[in-house]
């Protein structure tokens, strides 16, 4: 019979996170040589079991919680040790901490019992030094053998990682069977009132990982915040520290920080997702962009190469240690791909961003080579067919057969649920080609470069070919179509795509609020957040990976967009679904959930392989922050918009410690909605622009249809 190769689940197991290492365990605390559990430094497992005993039997999990930034507390009881009364005396308190390097855990047993109480308390330790790309296909490696030496350690060894345990005190037992299950052991004895802290620490070498934590420091603001609705400030806490946990550099530049994708599959430099991140991160700093952009740079594309979708100008998609091969034998990336249609684009729009933010012309200026050979890799390799359009067609076979960010094979559908043949032109990438077009002219012309009129040229006639081929009818009057396929027939499913179109300034007016209702429609915005497919679409489901779950940070790029355009009720009714999600996840959103409607439960259903936490998904609270108080720089210009969400829906929002031009500032919204901003650095005026006036949501199917 077949096997099928099935990705693990992951949704209920517990991450302690310090890039670019990360523990994954079960709710009770055990990491089990099962799944994705597991100690993962890089893309390796270097710890595929830790398993806890006491005499030889597990103890009864009660509860867990966070413990900092980078771990967690496990609380379980050992019901058969003690008095035997209905209350139990004896409780193991385990708390795990991720380093950069390193994993180390404390074991608290304590007793009120009205005796002694003699207990052995073990560690079970396994090594299979697994891929993570074998992992995520559902398999695992092969137990290597421990090498016991000194009291109170272990050591494996393979593939250039050495990874060394030590347990203070602690006997091992590595022989014979347990050569490749030993076992760390404590005796213990506790008087009445009294308990026993047990410690052993995991620490990895791994000289050839392509990722390395950088210094310590958050490399951004922490910004204080106050709100009516407290669900936003929890929020916003939580995924501060997760962000936190997901840094990283590259070894031979530990100044450059950029966000880890997530955890576990992506804990590595991936073009889209970082450059989303550091975007959306804007209003706490600009160091985490200009980090991003400079490594990013660093491996710019400079030749043509099918092997790796390579050209010259291209941002890298992702990095590994190796070939990335998935189990099936469909998908075999090489180390450094570029299989990516967007990364460019978000490049260009980032460092221009950035620059609005308050970048200093002295980090901007190195930069502008790069973005010169990004706007040639736009102009002369990203239409391969000479439409006017950008578009994707993986020629290997065995790349990525989607390079948007819906990178799924099965993503690209028509209404009637068939499959769209490549090359694939995609919607919202015509947007951000437009948008980086126009930001690329902005920036050549600012630092005195040439160019700047033959993009803006680019952007019109782009607009217009985007006008003519993309609009159709649809069930709730004309939508752009998600993409246009081999033919340039419109791909006419309705998607969340078309909301990454707003404020790029690819749409009129007319057509953002045309977009700004269709996102409102139930059929789209009816869960927690925006559905990615519509439910009238014959590709939904909600539990599919891109045509029918919700992705926080897609949901968050929308409201974002909607607010600042003023679509006020279709940007609240997202963000009252992001929070609600949010609240739902214990303030940890995932990569992405089901995109049940929000009566089938009262909470979202779990996406069981979505990475927690994620970079985008964290970094979604901080964009939702700004569009509450509707913070809008641009320093160059010397002016500050202030068009916020927050007031009468929202609720009341302050926030202290953003920062605009490395300047902290302050921004208020009372409930009225009346926004006020102090400690702008000199020079900058605040504006409050007017903005047209939505149209009501299209909840009525169009006669058209």
């Amino acid at each position: 019979m077949f096997e099928r190769h099935l990705q693990p689940l992951l949704h209920d197991l517990v991450g302690v996170v310090h890039a670019p290492t990360t523990a994954l365990g079960d709710a009770a605390g055990q990491i089990r040589p099962s799944g994705v559990q597991g100690v993962f430094h890089a893309d390796a497992r270097v710890l595929s079991r830790a398993e806890l005993r006491v005499d030889d039997r597990e103890p009864e999990a009660l509860t867990r919680g966070t413990a900092g930034p980078h771990g967690a507390r496990f609380v379980s009881l050992a019901r058969w040790l003690g008095d035997p009364t209905p209350d139990p005396t004896v409780r193991i308190d385990r708390s795990r901490e991720a380093g950069p390097h390193h994993v180390t855990e404390e074991i608290l047993v304590s007793s009120t019992a009205s005796a002694p109480v003699h207990a052995t308390v073990s560690i079970d330790l396994g090594c299979d030094l697994a891929p993570i790309e074998v992992v995520k296909s559902g398999g695992s490696g092969t137990p290597l053998e421990a090498k016991a030496g000194e009291p109170g350690r272990l050591q494996w060894a393979g593939d250039d990682v050495t990874v060394t345990v030590t347990g203070a005190d602690a006997t091992v037992d590595a022989a014979g069977e347990r050569a490749t299950a030993p076992r760390l052991s404590w005796l213990v004895t506790l008087a009445p009132g009294e308990s026993v802290t047990l410690r052993w620490r995991l620490a990895v070498a791994d000289p050839k990982a392509v990722v390395a934590a950088p210094p310590a420091g958050p490399g951004w603001s922490v910004p204080a915040v106050r709100a009516d609705d407290r669900r936003l400030v929890r929020l916003l806490d939580r995924a501060v520290a997760d962000l936190r946990g997901l840094r990283l550099a590259e070894p031979t530049h530990p100044g450059d920080v950029f966000l880890g994708a997530g955890v576990p599959w992506f804990l590595t430099l991936f073009g889209r997702d970082s450059l989303w991140a550091a975007r959306m991160m804007l209003p706490l700093g600009t160091d985490l962009a200009a980090g991003t952009l400079r490594v990013l740079a660093r491996r710019q594309g400079t030749r043509v190469d099918p092997a790796t979708g390579e050209a010259p100008g291209k941002i890298l998609h992702e990095l590994r240690r190796h070939e990335f091969t998935l189990a099936d034998g469909g998908l075999r990336l090489p180390p450094a791909y570029y299989g990516t249609v967007d990364a460019t684009m978000l490049w260009v729009s980032l460092l221009h961003d950035a620059w609005r933010w308050g970048l200093p012309a002295e980090q901007v200026e190195p930069l502008l080579p790069h973005l010169e050979a990004a706007l040639g890799w736009l102009g002369e390799h990203a239409d391969a067919d000479g439409d006017g359009f950008v578009e994707y067609v993986d020629t290997t076979g065995h790349g990525l057969a989607n390079q948007g960010w819906k990178d799924s094979g099965d993503s690209i559908r028509y209404r009637d649920g068939r499959l769209a043949e490549p090359p694939i032109v995609l919607a919202e990438v015509q947007g951000y080609a437009y948008e980086a077009a126009m930001h690329g002219a902005d920036l050549l012309d600012a630092f005195g470069r040439p160019g700047g009129d033959r993009w803006r040229g680019y952007a019109d006639r782009l607009a217009r070919r985007f006008r003519e081929a993309f609009w159709v009818d649809g069930r709730y009057g004309p939508q752009p179509a998600l993409a246009l396929d081999r033919d340039k027939r419109p791909v006419d499913s309705l998607t969340s795509n078309i909301g990454h179109l707003l404020g790029t300034g690819l749409l009129s007016d007319a057509e953002s609020a045309q977009v700004a209702a269709l996102l409102s429609t139930e059929a789209l915005a009816g869960g927690f957040g925006l559905r990615t497919m519509s439910t009238d679409d014959a590709g939904f489901s909600p539990l599919s990976y891109h045509c029918g779950s919700i992705w926080s940070h897609d949901t968050a790029i929308v409201l974002g967009g909607l607010a600042r355009a003023g679509h006020h009720d279709a940007a609240l009714r997202l963000a009252e679904g992001l929070l609600g999600a949010a609240e739902a996840f214990d303030y940890r959103l995932p990569e992405l959930f089901g995109g049940d409607d929000r009566s089938l439960l009262g909470r979202p259903v779990p996406y069981p392989a979505a990475c927690h936490p994620q970079a985008w998904s964290a970094a979604a609270a901080v964009l939702l922050l700004q569009a509450g108080v509707g913070l809008y720089p641009d320093v160059p210009g010397g002016r500050v918009e202030l068009r916020p969400l927050a007031g009468p829906d929202l609720g009341a929002v302050a926030a202290e410690n953003l920062r605009i031009a490395d300047a902290p500032v302050t921004v208020t919204v009372d409930r009225t909605g009346h926004p006020t901003v102090t400690g702008l650095p000199t020079g900058l005026t605040v504006t409050h622009p007017r903005i047209p006036t939505p149209r009501p949501p299209a909840d009525t199917p169009s006669t058209t249809s």
